[in-house]
């Protein structure tokens, strides 16, 4: 199965990647950009356990090295 974990600055942390970014779309002409957050999106192959399984291992995944808790939100999905 396939999953996809998205990662996520939380509300309230500064983003100096996502206000650069912004910044060069506003010079290049984009106008109509007011704000951009960076964030990242993961891939993963999982093989041989159940759905409620993968979900548990995912999410532990997540706490440990995928995303960092204090500063980040994630979310899996799972197809």
């Amino acid at each position: 199965m396939k999953a996809k974990v998205y990662v996520t600055l939380k509300k309230g942390v500064l983003d100096p990647q996502g206000k650069a970014v912004c910044g060069a779309l506003e010079s290049m002409g984009y106008k109509e950009v007011k704000g951009l957050r960076i964030g990242k999106f993961i891939e993963i192959e999982i093989d041989g356990v159940s759905q409620k399984d993968a979900d548990k291992r995912l999410k532990e995944m997540c706490e440990k090295l995928l995303a960092n808790t204090v500063v980040e939100d994630y979310k899996v999905e799972i197809e």
